[in-house]
């Protein structure tokens, strides 16, 4: 543990809370984190973290990270990642893990050192939102990923089961909200991909396959 500092405001990741007792810090620290139910990332140099996912947003995140590997896998399109990628941000000591996360094939050869964090910022960054997040919340989450060179950001909302939608070039807010009849595109980002959200929600254990 390094030498205590003062907690910076919670506006510098709302989504999380900031860790006491720890200095500056590098991305590469999150490779050395034991597993103690939460999820850590870096942001500006400020160890945070969240509670780990419940049943529902854990399920939801591995049902669409599985789905979307298997069509980017048959296709050679790129990589996908899940809830333990670490991507840190160019030009900043940002390190974010998406619930979900994917680059293209092209991106490949950046990569040098296997097991250090993923060098960029994903091309497709997902969020599955927990109770204890809002909507401000994840869209401050959102603004990172985007200004980071991310293309487009899917944040999954468990609760209500729709989807915000934001993309690149688009930071005041998110470009659509997709309710349960409606089905996500992986526009030219994942091309071709697509995925009814009826289907994400949908909850097969249940016998009325209530979503």
């Amino acid at each position: 543990m390094t030498t205590a500092h003062a907690i910076p405001p919670r506006s510098l990741a709302p989504w999380a809370e900031v860790v006491p007792g720890y200095g500056r810090v590098t991305v590469d620290v999150l490779m050395t984190i034991p597993d103690d139910g939460h999820v850590y990332e870096v942001v500006d140099g400020v160890l945070v973290r969240m509670a780990g996912g419940g049943n529902r947003a854990t399920r939801i995140a591995l049902r669409l990270g599985g789905h979307i590997g298997a069509y980017v896998d048959a296709r050679g399109l790129g990589v996908a990642t899940g809830a333990d990628g670490v991507y840190k941000f160019p030009g900043a000591e940002t390190g974010l893990i998406p619930d979900v996360g994917y680059y293209s094939a092209d991106r490949l050869s950046l990569i040098v050192e296997e097991e250090k964090p993923i060098p960029f910022a994903p091309d497709l960054a997902v969020e599955v939102a927990s109770p204890a997040q809002d909507s401000d919340d994840m869209a401050a989450k959102a603004r990172i990923y985007l200004r980071a060179g991310v293309r487009l950001v899917w944040i999954v909302w468990p609760q209500s089961g729709h989807i915000d939608i934001w993309r690149a070039g688009v930071v005041t807010g998110p470009v659509e909200a997709l309710s349960k009849s409606d089905t996500l595109d992986g526009e030219d980002v994942v091309p071709g991909y697509s995925y009814a959200i009826a289907e994400l929600f949908a909850d097969p254990l249940r016998p009325d396959n209530q979503r």
